[in-house]
């Protein structure tokens, strides 16, 4: 999800979710590794759940540090870098303050995480809407799949947030916004931060990355369903090579690393935009085509529309808008405080998409 534009993100319960997606995981609590560090591959299955028209696909997290009844779901979410997770039913509450954690010195050190004194807000949304993660950086172990097949990342580092508030002032629920950004780069919040997935020790003639399959359009129901196999971690020089991917090679800056955003031309209306797209899991429904030409701030497609667009390096996607499914809207960036067009995780239902962390690359397959 992009940091400018309001993206409702919301917990998982790995057994049945809520369809206002803010129930915590309620999954038994049993966790059975079956990789610890993957030398080759790993391949993990993927929640996917959908209210009203937001689909969402989400990650289980069943152990952080020594605490092995955690049982969360993160959003999975290429649009951003880094972990993000309440401290709530992780550490102990008389640690949790309204205005920060206790640590005695400059980190402390409980059931296996170590959380910095470095403070920090992560800000989601857009001017009409957003919510902020107030928290600090940590250090932790983190088991993520469940069950049906887990691995355990090394010690990395993370996010760790205390309270979670609405742009009102509203303090929203516990885990109402956990948060699995796979993105390359950094986050925002800490260069020490980077995705959860690259920090595997894999084989030499694997590269760091992972490779996200065509999700499943019929597992989307109102409780989450488990699919196999969406996600592979690592990936082989037939992956990178010879699997008909058109790789995209990605920009670096100097704040937040190498950059998830794609140069395209997008076509709508018989016009051509020329810009930059964000694939975007985390965002659950609307693609946003940023037009700075457009002649209103903010306005719908009529449904059967047809959008397409293609890449510097020739990768092309066409769809037809609708009103609860590829619904897509026009903006202005002087409107919405971003310049990224936002292709939505309804993208990701009929292609796939693989992140490549040794060589900076994005790949995108119909």
């Amino acid at each position: 999800m992009r940091k400018s534009y309001l993206m409702c993100v919301t917990a998982l319960s790995a057994v049945l979710f809520s369809t206002l997606f803010i129930a915590s995981c309620k999954k038994d609590p049993q966790v059975n590794p079956i990789v610890t560090e993957p030398s080759n591959l790993a391949r993990l299955g993927l929640y996917e759940q959908i209210s009203g028209i937001n689909r969402r696909i989400f990650i289980a997290c069943s152990k952080l540090g020594d605490q092995a009844t955690v049982n969360y779901g993160l959003v999975f979410d290429t649009g951003s870098t880094g972990l993000t997770i309440d401290a709530n039913g992780i550490i102990p509450a008389s640690m949790i303050t309204t205005n920060g954690f206790v640590i005695p010195g400059d980190s402390v050190v409980v059931n296996g995480i170590t959380i910095t004194s470095q403070q920090a807000v992560i800000t989601y949304g857009s001017v009409n809407s957003s919510i902020s993660e107030y928290g600090n950086l940590a250090y932790t172990a983190v088991t993520i799949g469940d069950g049906n097949g887990n691995i355990t990342t090394p010690r990395i580092p993370i996010f760790l947030y205390y309270k979670i508030v609405d742009n009102t002032g509203k303090q929203l629920s516990a885990h109402a916004a956990d948060v699995f950004g796979v993105g390359p780069g950094v986050s925002s919040t800490s260069r020490k931060i980077g995705s959860p997935l690259s920090y595997f020790k894999l084989a030499d003639n694997v590269a760091s990355g992972f490779r996200l399959a065509k999700l499943n359009s019929s597992n989307f129901g109102n409780s989450a369903t488990y699919t196999p196999n969406l996600l592979t971690i690592g990936l082989t020089p037939n992956d990178l090579n010879a699997s008909s991917f058109v790789m995209h090679p990605l920009a670096f800056n100097a704040i937040s690393g190498y950059s998830s955003n794609i140069a395209s031309t997008i076509t709508y209306n018989n016009k051509n935009v020329a810009g930059k797209i964000l694939f975007d899991t985390g965002t659950p429904s609307t693609h946003i085509i940023e037009d700075p030409t457009a002649t209103t701030n903010t306005a719908a497609l009529p449904a059967n529309t047809t959008v397409s667009f293609v890449t510097g390096p020739g990768f092309s996607y066409q769809f037809a808008t609708a009103s609860n499914y590829n619904f897509t809207t026009v903006q202005k960036p002087s409107y919405s405080g971003d310049d990224r067009t936002i292709l939505s995780i309804n993208f990701f239902l009929d292609n796939e998409f693989l992140v490549d962390y040794t060589n900076h690359r994005i790949g995108l397959k119909n």
